[in-house]
């Protein structure tokens, strides 16, 4: 991203002295009418929930009102594309997801965008450690004994996700791998309906983010056996993190963050990233956040870019050990 802006730096200095006055202006008078603010995913779900969070407060700052789109379909990558082919004037945003800008490239062939390329990164708004649950039937009452269960019964064990290549899929295709166990995966058309099966027992486990998790957890009708962020959740802080209990190290995070087309005036960005650490921070929306699970951890747009390709690395490597294929 930083050669991108350096490149555009460069040529206003060096020969566009005619198109600098009218970026200048263009960046100044930002936001010049409402911001589109695209998920791509159906209503309800955790991109839409927090992105409606971050739209209401938005507003405020800006002094354009922020339009939530949802453009759900093919594992995100729909809405996903939209955003990488608008016009980047600072208009157009995507939530992006672990899931839409790390995970989907290395498992969706023939992409026409390259999620390294197409987008310059505002902010890393969220952070939602998923949650290891099971069903009582099991009768597990911790990790160690479910990995230990797991080993004596090979594929024995079911477990589901939201979908094939769903962040729920790949956090528990980590976890088996490092805890050298197989389990059988049932992919469903979202985290719904899984989670409806799971606290039916028609599947034994899960490994989810904590808005779905944990309320049936504290209802009693799931058991809780582990976090896999690598600190405890503040709003659980008897449930121990996977990595203290049995797998040192393990660490597998669900993220969400705001992402720009490329070429978006960097003065647009600044003034997002700024206002976007206020709100998530402030009394208002982290209170909510740390109800769900969810640490708010906005830094630079540099560090969330950093983050992205780190991710981007780390989860194509699993999609590509584990041969999993898309819906």
């Amino acid at each position: 991203m930083s050669g991108c802006h350096v490149g555009r730096r460069a040529a206003i200095a060096g020969g566009g002295l005619l198109a600098a006055p009218a970026l200048l202006r263009a960046q100044g008078a930002w936001p010049q009418r409402p911001i589109r603010l695209v998920v791509p995913f159906t209503p309800g779900g955790s991109s839409d929930i927090l992105a409606r969070a971050v739209a209401n407060e938005l507003p405020e700052a800006l002094g354009q009102p922020v339009i939530v789109e949802n453009r759900g379909g093919a594992g995100g990558t729909i809405g996903t594309e939209a955003v990488a082919r608008a016009a980047p004037d600072g208009h157009t945003l995507l939530m992006g997801h672990v899931g839409t800008l790390a995970v989907n490239p290395g498992l969706y062939r023939g992409l026409s965008f390259d999620t390294a390329t197409a987008f310059d990164p505002v902010v890393l708004a969220a952070v939602v450690p998923n949650v290891l649950v099971v069903h009582p039937s099991l009768n597990v009452g911790n990790a160690r004994n479910f990995i230990a269960l797991a080993r004596a019964r090979p594929r024995g064990i079911s477990y589901g996700s939201g979908g094939n290549g769903s962040a729920a899929h790949i956090a528990m295709v980590a976890f088996s791998r490092a805890a050298g166990i197989e389990l059988e995966h049932i992919p469903y058309r979202g985290t719904a309906p899984m989670m409806t099966d799971l606290l039916a027992g028609t599947i034994g486990a899960t490994l989810t983010g904590g808005p779905p998790a944990l309320p049936p957890v504290r209802a009693g009708q799931l058991r809780a056996l582990g976090v896999s962020s690598l600190t405890r959740l503040p709003s659980e802080p008897g449930l121990p993190t996977l990595a203290e209990a049995v797998l040192p190290g393990f660490e597998a995070v669900q993220w969400y963050g705001l992402v720009a087309p490329a070429g978006t005036p960097r003065a647009a960005i600044e003034r997002l990233n700024r206002a976007c650490a206020r709100i998530l921070t402030g009394d208002r929306l982290r209170p909510r956040l740390a109800s769900e699970g969810a640490e708010a951890r906005p830094g630079t747009p540099e560090e969330f870019g950093a983050y992205i390709a780190a991710e981007r690395a780390r989860w194509g490597e699993v999609v590509r050990v584990s041969g999993m294929r898309p819906d």
